[in-house]
């Protein structure tokens, strides 16, 4: 049943209104009749016009609801008028008009923003007059509306046409407007009744016609308009049996002498009712015991069309009301389905949009597009395809082979090809079917088989006015994309070029960064006798900018190494190029042999230069092998990790000073015993903070991971074992190099979560053999350079190394000469052999020497320039009690 349930039971009330007014005629058979038609409809009132005699036209003869004065103007009609009841009477149908022109034409005060529905009074003799009904809001009527005015004005015609008066009028109108309508089937002529007047007023009295044959009309009136209902109607009494069923109801339930008289239950047991909807029954009988109407759908188990049942309850009785809505629930299950696509792909947008807002790079951006663009659209295949001067280059693809990208990629702008016109033309081009790519592109047949697809949209990428490239989705299957998928594309197509576009930007500028990264962190760790050393570089994870960390290792005098490590706080270019600043002038510093605090002391200054923005932590470390100790300062950088053989994992127990720009100097110094096979392992702040945010719990889970794998390696010896020689691994060693990933691997498991550059250096010690140092204090006076050369003579005879004596003599001679002459307090030699013959001259001044041009007449100042000529390298450091000067020749 249709959704007007008061017409449904207007339907069901028409036995009890038509037994009501069996007894009625004249004026109160026209006023009831009007006002049931009016109640039944919904309406706001209502009129009655009967033709008048002779040319009146149509009379007014009932009204209700409306005052007399607001339809004066209807008191008489003529046919012609064009009003809604003239052209109702005129044609034999029903007529809907608003009341907005129906005031045009007739100038009546009827309420405005409604309407009126005219229905001809039809006998069997002809057309009456009509009845009207006005209603609001001025809609046309439904069905159901339409349906209980219809009925109505059709029993009331019925009762009418028995008037002879009234049968004389409608006789001489049709003689003269041509022959009347055929009577209907088994009518026959009406005995005189009386004839009404104007108003209603009653011409004479009726005659003593009875009742029964009245009421058996409104009868077969009410059942003919229930008959022919576009929705089943059968009726039940107490008893359960079928007493009526209309021709809609017959089709739903079967013939209709099979039907009536039976059992509603019987009826459903043989359609097998019971089966599709169990509770129909159940149903039925609540809504008789509760007097309570009830409306549900269910699906009919005879044609498995949907119904909505409507259960009405009557006196002894149901009636039962079934609205095929099979049609009405499709057309709602297409627009659900239309709504729920479009909220989905407004949803995609959504989301597209977060996610191409979050890429930075351009593997990002494409990821973006084919999770979030290729799915609604069953897509399987995503290239973007951006413009490189004169060339078509492959950025990114989703779901195509190695082959076939290395086949598209270097194109020329200039080839006749998809890519190539949808950049010139800026508009996008959608090619639904292999066929038709080979038609259009004859040159490029062989792409559709390549690629493995059969359809393609191909969108520009137009940014700021100029087109950049083009994405290209594909399809495994021949398609043809519908307007509206088309157009929500080429929308899409804007917001994937703008991230695109940021995306290129984003990735030349980081290039550019780790490009300048990598230059300024070390090539390769320098090669050393008594240090082996390995390290790695783990910068963020995509889509941050480059950090500043660093690490370097540098060889001192005196066969010790400096150990750096350093970070500086923030990422991007600026941020690079102070760390290449700081790594080039600890290089300095170190060169000058400053030791640990006052380098850093000397590296705060530079940093304070920089700005205010500018901060760096620092670690700075001297191992000398030939004492096995490691000196060391700290500005605001985690402390070493040691691991000595035999021992656990340590950490120095040192307080780091704050970092470079915010410390003020002096910074402390430590120092630590490293004997042989010793590791120290330095490290930036991501390795310990990165994964659980806490960076003591970080230094925790690197103890702990480091133990594992240091004996793992089986770089630690036991402890009191040493390596006899000075030999050396090197700093290839593969070691050291696999502690360094076993390391990373075990704190920082999933190195995509990593938000900050993590620098790692593990060095591994080995002191130097006593058998290679040899150490004499010299006596005061010129004699001292005698004892030096003859000390140097016996050693280096002694190691097997006669070949470089006569230049050590020279070297020794010279700057022992030297400390004599210009400098104070004890002297000291001291001889170390290693890769280089190391030779030292120490005394308690701290004037450093420095080479001189002298003059043709001078006697003296060509001492230093003898010893550059005669070593590989040579220079001065100060120490505790003084300073030294060193030179290095290579061994043989």
């Amino acid at each position: 049943m249709s959704e007007q349930a008061p017409v449904d039971a207007a339907a069901a009330r028409l036995l009890v209104i038509t037994t009501a007014g069996e007894s009625l005629s004249g004026a109160d058979l026209l006023s009831f009749a009007l006002d049931q038609a009016v109640t039944e409809s919904g309406g706001l009132g209502g009129m009655v016009h009967l033709r008048g005699p002779g040319s009146c036209g149509l009379l007014l003869t009932a009204v209700h609801g409306l005052l007399r004065t607001a339809v004066r103007n209807w008191a008489e009609i003529a046919e012609a008028s064009g009003t809604a009841p003239a052209r109702a009477a005129a044609r034999g149908t029903p007529v809907w008009e608003p009341v907005e022109t129906i005031e045009d034409r007739t100038g009546a005060m009827l309420p405005a923003g409604g309407g009126l529905l005219a229905v001809p009074l039809i006998a069997p003799e002809g057309v009456l007059g009509a009845l009207s009904v006005l209603m609001a809001p001025a809609e046309e009527p439904t069905p159901q509306q339409r349906a209980a005015v219809e009925a109505l004005t059709a029993w009331a015609a019925l009762r009418l046409g028995q008037l002879p008066a009234v049968g004389q009028q409608v006789q001489s109108h049709h003689s003269r407007e041509g022959p009347r309508p055929p009577r209907a089937e088994g009518a026959r002529r009406p005995r005189s009744g009386p004839a009404i007047g104007r108003y209603g007023e009653p011409v004479r009295s009726a005659g003593p016609e009875g009742s029964s044959g009245t009421a058996l009309t409104a009868l077969h009136s009410m059942s003919r308009a229930l008959w022919q209902m576009s929705d089943a109607f059968f009726v039940v009494d107490g008893a359960w049996r079928v007493t009526f069923v209309n021709a809609e109801a017959e089709r739903l339930l079967g013939v209709s002498h099979a039907l009536l008289g039976r059992t509603l239950w019987d009826i459903f047991a043989s359609l097998r009712v019971d089966l599709a909807a169990p509770d129909l029954e159940t149903r039925c009988r609540q809504a008789v015991d509760s007097g309570a109407p009830a409306t549900f759908e269910m699906r009919w188990p005879t044609n498995r069309r949907w119904y909505r049942m409507r259960l009405v309850p009557v006196p002894d009785g149901l009636t039962v009301y079934a609205a095929d809505v099979t049609e009405s629930r499709a057309r709602a299950a297409e627009r659900a389905a239309a709504e729920r696509a479009a909220a989905e792909r407004i949803a995609r947008v959504t989301e597209l949009t977060t996610a191409l807002a979050q890429a930075l790079t351009m593997r990002d951006v494409v990821a973006a597009i084919a999770a979030w663009v290729l799915p609604p659209f069953n897509a399987s295949g995503l290239v973007i395809q951006i413009i490189e001067g004169r060339v078509i280059r492959v950025a990114g693809s989703v779901g195509y082979s190695r082959a076939f990208l290395d086949k598209i990629d270097g194109t020329a702008v200039t080839t006749v090809s998809p890519v190539s016109e949808v950049h010139h033309s800026g508009k996008p081009a959608f090619i639904g079917s292999a066929e038709e790519y080979v038609a259009r592109y004859p040159l490029m047949s062989g792409l559709p088989s390549a690629a493995g697809k059969a359809a393609w949209a191909f969108l520009p990428l137009i940014v700021s006015g100029r087109c950049i490239g083009c994405c290209v989705i594909s399809f495994a299957e021949s398609r043809l994309l519908n307007r509206e998928e088309q157009t929500l594309l080429t929308a899409l197509s804007g917001l994937m070029a703008q991230a695109i576009e940021r995306a290129r930007l984003y990735d030349t500028e980081h290039t550019r960064a780790k490009e300048l990264q990598r230059g300024l962190l070390p090539r390769a760790l320098p090669s050393l006798r008594f240090v082996d050393t390995a390290a790695r570089y783990l910068p963020a994870s995509e889509g941050i900018d480059v950090g500043g960390d660093w690490y370097d290792v540098i060889p001192l005098s005196g066969a010790r190494v400096a150990l750096v490590v350093g970070d500086v706080m923030g990422h991007g270019l600026p941020e690079a190029a102070t760390m290449g600043r700081l790594r080039t002038a600890v290089h300095t510093l170190a060169d000058l042999e400053f030791p640990p605090a006052e380098l850093l002391n000397r590296l705060n200054d530079l940093v304070n230069d920089l700005g205010e923005n500018f901060y760096a932590t620092c670690l700075y470390a001297v191992y000398d092998p030939v004492s096995a100790t490691c000196t060391f300062a700290c500005a605001g950088h985690p402390p070493p990790a040691i691991v000595r053989p035999g021992q656990p994992v340590k950490f120095s127990d040192c307080s780091p000073d704050p970092p470079l720009g915010a410390a003020r100097p002096p910074f402390e110094t430590s120092e630590i015993d490293l004997p042989e096979g010793s590791l120290l392992v330095l490290y930036t702040d991501g390795l310990v903070d990165a994964a659980t945010g806490d960076i003591d719990d970080g230094m925790n889970d690197l103890a702990r991971v480091l133990s594992s794998a240091v004996l793992g390696s089986g770089l630690q010896p036991s402890a009191g074992t040493a390596r006899r020689g000075g030999g050396r691994t090197g700093c290839g060693n593969e070691s050291l190099a696999r502690l360094c990933d076993d390391v990373l691997a075990g704190v920082l498991p999933d190195r995509q979560l990593t938000d900050d550059d993590v620098a790692l250096l593990i060095a591994r010690m080995h002191a130097v053999n006593p058998e290679d140092v040899a150490a004499w204090p010299l006596s005061d006076g010129p004699i001292a350079a005698g004892e030096a050369r003859e000390h140097v003579r016996d050693q280096l005879a002694r190691w097997d190394v006669d070949a470089l004596t006569m230049a050590a003599e020279l070297l020794v001679s010279e700057l022992v000469g030297n400390a004599v002459r210009h400098a104070k307090g004890p002297v000291g030699l001291r001889l170390l052999r290693g890769e280089r013959l190391i030779c030292e001259v120490s005394d308690s001044s701290l004037t450093t020497p420095r080479i001189r041009h002298a003059s043709e007449t001078d006697e003296g100042g060509r001492g230093l320039q003898l010893v550059a000529a005669l070593s590989d390298r040579w220079g001065a450091r100060y120490t505790s009690a003084g300073k030294c000067i060193w030179t290095e020749q290579q061994m043989p």
